[in-house]
This record gives C-alpha cells, structure tokens and sequence, in this order.
C-alpha cells in the first residue's frame, strides 16, 4: 500500500505523530539514508504507521516464539502419533510462520522505491503458502471423517499444491506480465481490474465455506468432522472472506471506506490467521497425544503394582 495520510492508510495508523523540529531534523540529517535513525523512523511510522507494523510484528513474532517454545514437546509428539497429515501440516505451518513474520517485518517495502519486485515476490509466496493451508484444511474438510493416513495426505495436497499453483501463475502472469500491482495497495490510485481480480477471488472462498457452512445445517453434516473447533473455524472464516469481499467491491468503486476495511481485513489476516490454524488442527491432536500418553503410563504403572495398595 502506498503511504496515505488520512485513516485511509490503515485501519491501526491512529496515533498522530508529535511535531518535534529537532526529533525530525535528527532523522533527516543525512539525506543519502545512510544513517540509522531515518530508516528506523520510515520502518516504524511511515507507510502504514506506528500501531499497523507494530501489531503485525508482535503478533507474527508471538506466535513464531510459540512454535520455537512448543517445537521439541511438539516432535515428540509427532513422531509418537504416526500421523503424516499432522507432521505435513506441522511442517507447512512453521515454514509459512516464517514467511509471514518477513512478510511483517519488511513492510516498509511496500512504500519504498526501488523495492517494488522484492516485495511483490515476498507477498506473493507468503499469501500463497497461507492460501495452501486454506485450501489443504479445506480440502481435508471435504474429505469427512474417512481422512486419514498417507494416502489421504498425498490426495490432500496434491489437490492443494493444484489450485494454490494456479493461483501463483494467474499472480505472477498479472504482476510481471501486466504490471498490475496486487500487493501494493493506494485508495489514490486504484486499479480497476485489481480490484475486480480481488473481488472474484474472495467471492470464490467465501462460497467455499458458505457451502460448508450449509453442510453443516444439512443432512451431509455427518460428513463433516464431528468437532466445534472445525465449526468455529468455518464461521470465522466467511465472515472474514465476506467482510473483504464487500471492502474490495466498495474500493473498486471509489469508496474510501472500503480501503480501510480491506486493510483491516489484510491485517487481521496476517496477524492472527497462522494461531487460529494452529488452534482449530493442530492444538487438539497434541492434546489428545498427551492424553494418550498419560493413559500409556498409567497403564504401565497399574501393570508393574504401583495401584495394588488402593485395592486392598
């Protein structure tokens, strides 16, 4: 997005900043930006602001700084359930963790000159990795109650890799071929054709998990698999798809509402998405590991007479 200066810009660049002639006369000192200040100040406050790069970093970072806590506990875990879907997935997650704290912390790339191609690339493969997760999970979802082992893993992602690789030419081919700026956002100078690739985009996944949505309430719901956090994860995603998709409609045509909506949509996104995957797949099979293990070592324990006396 280029930079803007109303709220427009970004639904968390709130805070004004202070009117300080020798702070800024400080960071403009040097006009080559050789110098460290001014590329500090244009990585904080410039852009997007001060609270849409900082709530984006901590929260990518939080999370990041999760996984590399819960990282050994979680291989043992892994490998002691045999479960190729959940190592594959386990495996995705922390390299798209990786890829979206980059994404956050270079957004100052987006605004600056000469940085256009870089941060196209980085947009592109990190929304792209965050799409697979989507539309694996999607895909696994579909699949019920009968999902289960290497083979549906492999049916899994291959019908993912399929779309999401479709998905990156169809990106690439209007970025570099077209010179349509996807991932650089400007309520002053909107691209038409942008925004309607945008809005056919969210149309298409919020018709996704509509239609999930609707097999929840039907008589095919017990193909679903029979858990809440699936359930809630369906609906907080529509909603999610559906807010976008009315900001990218309003912003193609003109209105500056729908600007800050998308953005709100894009941050919310990017900052919270990752944990919301970790919670709704991930956190329940590790729970439910410890739980095993818990009844492995109590029935070892029973066995060996550690309870003899509570009989008696």
């Amino acid at each position: 997005m280029r930079a803007l200066e109303g709220i427009t810009e970004s639904p968390f660049s709130l805070i004004p900043l202070p009117e300080n002639p020798s702070f800024n006369s400080s960071l403009t000192t040097h006009k080559g930006g050789d110098s460290f200040g001014p590329r500090l100040y244009n990585w904080l406050f410039e852009c997007h602001g001060f609270l849409h790069n900082v709530f984006l970093i901590v929260c990518s970072c939080a999370f990041v700084l999760y996984l590399a806590y819960q990282a050994k506990k979680s291989f043992s875990k892994l490998s002691n359930g045999r479960s190729y879907i959940m190592i594959a997935y386990y495996g995705c997650l922390w390299l798209v963790s990786m890829l979206n704290l980059a994404w956050c912390i270079f957004q100052s790339w987006e605004c600056a000159s000469g940085k256009e191609v870089a941060w196209n690339i980085l947009s592109l493969f990190t929304t792209s990795g965050m799409l697979f997760l989507e539309v694996s999970l999607v895909a696994f979802l579909y699949q019920g109650n009968y999902a289960s082992g290497l083979e549906a893993l492999t049916r899994t992602f291959v019908v993912s890799g399929l779309i999401v690789g479709v998905d990156i030419l169809l990106k690439a081919i209007y970025l570099f071929g077209f010179g349509i700026p996807l991932f650089i956002d400007s309520a002053e100078h909107p691209h038409h054709v942008k925004w309607g690739l945008w809005v056919v985009h969210r149309l298409v996944l919020t018709a996704v998990y509509g239609l999930i949505l609707f097999m929840y309430h039907s008589k095919w719901r017990e193909r679903l698999p029979a858990r809440p956090a699936f359930y809630k994860y369906i609906v907080i995603m529509c909603i999610l798809n559906t807010l976008a998709l009315f900001a990218c409609v309003l912003t193609g045509n003109g209105a500056s509402f729908g600007f800050w909506l998308y953005g709100a949509t894009i941050v919310c996104y990017h900052a919270l998405y990752l944990p919301l995957i970790y919670i709704t797949f991930l956190a329940d099979f590790f729970l439910e590991e410890d739980m095993h293990l818990d009844n492995v070592y109590y029935s070892e324990m029973k066995d060996a007479g550690f309870f003899d006396a509570d009989w008696e």
